[in-house]
């Protein structure tokens, strides 16, 4: 597809419509309906599928049984395609946030990881120490929820194409398989839901809610989704916002740059504050408790998935982001 052409007529055109629609439509909801939606086409599948071997397991599927069973499912899933595409699948063949910004992104240095490294440092250690000087104790998931539609009202100030309205961010009702399945949070492009993780530690939240909230406004690739969730978080007022974006992205870009020059990485976070590294012990030690043999499954599937919508590196793709850090900071000279 071409890109400008996705971005004026559909990304800018169509997409907004089908998307306010949406979640004018089901956000009022106090509960995520995307779910429940989801939960029943999986009991749904699994009812199906033990009715399915129990019949081959006593050799009554006949042939041509088997037939039209096969053709209802090629029809069920290329109408689930379509419909995915036409809601907002077609997200992913936009110009995006790199055509808004007139942003640059490409090959970078190992000189611009370690300034953008050294600038993220800088960040994070100052905003956890307005955290713990303004706010000793965290928000609640709920205030973080409509913190971050907040967020992004203070955002649309400076990059107007940021308009949220209506907003439709929920705490995801599956946040505990979540946990051991991997995910933080997902969109819902069949009801406009955004769905966040609200189990996870509380500084991690902030950041995830805006980065749903990007895919929700079309940014469907999860490099962009970061880099406009970093947009929205960091011009939010609240250090909670400031810190959980900053910490995020000082992560992707200390990881890329552990790739090329690891010892440099090392040192960048050594300089981290101690609540900072306690922060980051916390996490590990939540993602720890949680492992077992199915994440591994679903984080492959899931790549697989992100490469077949025009992101070649699969699950590395939110680390692509980095990309986009440095070209804004050579733009404005800042982050």
């Amino acid at each position: 597809m071409n890109e400008q052409w996705v971005e004026l007529y559909y990304s800018r055109g169509i997409y907004p419509v089908i998307s306010s629609f949406l979640r004018a439509l089901l956000g009022w909801l106090p509960f995520s309906f995307g779910d429940i939606l989801y939960g029943a086409v999986v009991i749904w599948l699994l009812i199906k599928g033990v009715k399915l071997l129990r019949t081959a397991f006593n050799k009554q599927f006949y042939r041509g049984e088997f037939k039209s069973f096969l053709q209802r499912l090629i029809i069920w899933v290329l109408s689930i395609y379509i419909c995915f595409n036409v809601l907002w699948g077609i997200n992913y063949n936009r110009k995006g946030i790199s055509g808004q910004l007139g942003l640059s992104t490409g090959e970078y240095s190992v000189t611009d990881l370690k300034n953008l490294n050294a600038a993220l440092l800088q960040k994070v250690n100052e905003s956890n120490t307005q955290l713990l000087q303004s706010v000793p104790i965290g928000m609640k998931s709920y205030q973080i929820i409509d913190r971050s539609k907040q967020a992004y009202q203070a955002a649309e100030k400076k990059y107007p194409f940021l308009n949220y309205h209506p907003p439709s961010i929920k705490s995801s009702l599956w946040g505990w398989l979540g946990n051991y399945v991997g995910f933080l949070g997902y969109y819902n492009p069949f009801t406009g839901e955004g769905q966040v993780n609200t189990t996870v530690p509380s500084f991690v939240q902030p950041f995830t809610n805006c980065h749903e909230i990007a895919h929700q406004l079309g940014y469907a690739k999860e490099s962009e989704a970061n880099f406009v969730g970093y947009l929205a978080a960091t011009n939010s007022k609240d250090p909670d916002f400031q810190y959980s974006a900053y910490l995020e992205l000082f992560i992707y870009a200390n990881s890329n740059l552990f790739y090329t020059d690891s010892l440099a990485a090392k040192e960048f976070g050594k300089k981290l504050l101690p609540a900072v590294k306690s922060d980051l012990k916390n996490l590990r030690q939540f993602y720890k408790r949680h492992r077992n043999p199915i994440e591994p499954v679903v984080r492959w599937i899931y790549g697989a998935y992100l490469q077949n919508n025009q992101q070649p590196s699969g699950i590395l793709s939110y680390e692509e982001v980095t990309s986009f850090m440095i070209a804004y900071q050579k733009k404005y000279g800042k982050i």
